[in-house]
């Protein structure tokens, strides 16, 4: 992929003082994206000096240049869980059905969970239901339904890392017919010891092309310090927990500053994907430009250019 070189394109200082909530905050990153008629979203995580996260919209009319909303989001039900919610942080935006979703991570005392929105405007997030496994995070739901049903990739949290959180190196298949209720499917993909994806999570939802769903997703290497990357696979189009190829080589790694320094280093965290162009059949175009929107080194938003057929061929490298 090919860095903006206007990077970053959000930084802390983007982000206008909201009452006595948002003032001078310490970062923004890890962005979810949607791009709604001739608008490019993006939603993003907003961090403060005390460590409390906030939800915040950006807009722009050519997906480079972002004005940040003064306003934070709301959600609405959660009064309906009967723990207590920490944080709420790393959406993921699908428009099934010309409805949008929103998935959210929830952390709570003891394990992460994932939280299921919808919105009609960006402004109010209203709570669906938790939803996947009990110990989970990076769900993103396909942008269509398999035979009535919804289908979410998720990254339980099953490996404890020295010195370190509770983690995955798995992404797994759930389904569920009313968005409440999840059962898992199967095993999608697993991390490759040793190399630069040892442990993995999604990325953006995936996207439908003729050869498959494309899907970026993070990679953490954990030879030194950890470094995460993100990588592509190609999953079958009626059977996702197929994959028909993965690249055996990330497609952006941090090599510049703002990837190198900041609140967590060596970080490249793909949460964002807009996709220019779709055929009547709601095919990717090979051809189109797709914009990476990511999260570097947990403290700005950056950009990152590609186009369908390339990131496929990628697949099989």
């Amino acid at each position: 992929m090919k860095r903006y070189s206007g990077n970053p394109i959000l930084t802390r200082e983007s982000i206008p003082e909201v009452g006595n909530e948002i003032c001078n905050v310490s970062s923004v990153f890890n962005p979810a994206a949607a791009k709604i008629e001739d608008r490019y979203l993006l939603l993003l995580r907003v961090q403060t000096r005390g460590r409390k996260t906030y939800s915040m919209l950006a807009e722009s009319s050519n997906g480079k240049d972002f004005k940040v909303i003064p306003e934070i989001v709301e959600f609405e039900g959660l009064e309906h869980i009967e723990a207590k919610v920490h944080h709420i942080y790393d959406p993921r935006i699908t428009v099934i059905e010309n409805k949008i979703y929103v998935t959210y991570a929830l952390d709570f005392d003891n394990v992460c969970r994932i939280g299921l929105f919808t919105t009609t405007d960006f402004e109010k997030m209203k709570f669906i239901g938790l939803i996947g496994e009990d110990d989970t995070r990076n769900g993103v739901l396909f942008p269509e339904k398999f035979d009535d049903s919804f289908y979410l990739l998720e990254r339980p949290n099953e490996i404890k890392v020295e010195n370190g959180p509770i983690t995955g190196n798995q992404i797994i298949l759930s389904k569920s017919n009313d968005l409440i209720n999840w059962e898992r499917v199967g095993t999608v993909a697993e991390g490759n010891f040793h190399y630069w994806d040892e442990l993995i999570g999604s990325g953006p939802p995936p996207v439908k092309t003729k050869k498959g769903w494309l899907h970026i997703y993070h990679g953490i290497a954990l030879h030194y310090s950890p470094v995460y990357q993100a990588g592509v696979m190609l999953l079958d189009l009626n059977d996702p927990t197929k994959v028909i190829a993965r690249s055996s080589q990330n497609i952006l790694e941090p090599r510049e500053v703002y990837e190198l320094t900041g609140q967590v280093p060596n970080v490249i965290f793909p949460s964002g994907l807009i996709v220019e162009e779709y055929d009547e059949a709601g095919f990717a175009k090979e051809s189109s430009e797709v914009k990476l929107y990511y999260g570097a080194a947990d403290t700005s938003v950056c950009l990152a250019y590609s186009n369908i057929s390339r990131l496929i061929n990628q697949c099989y490298e």
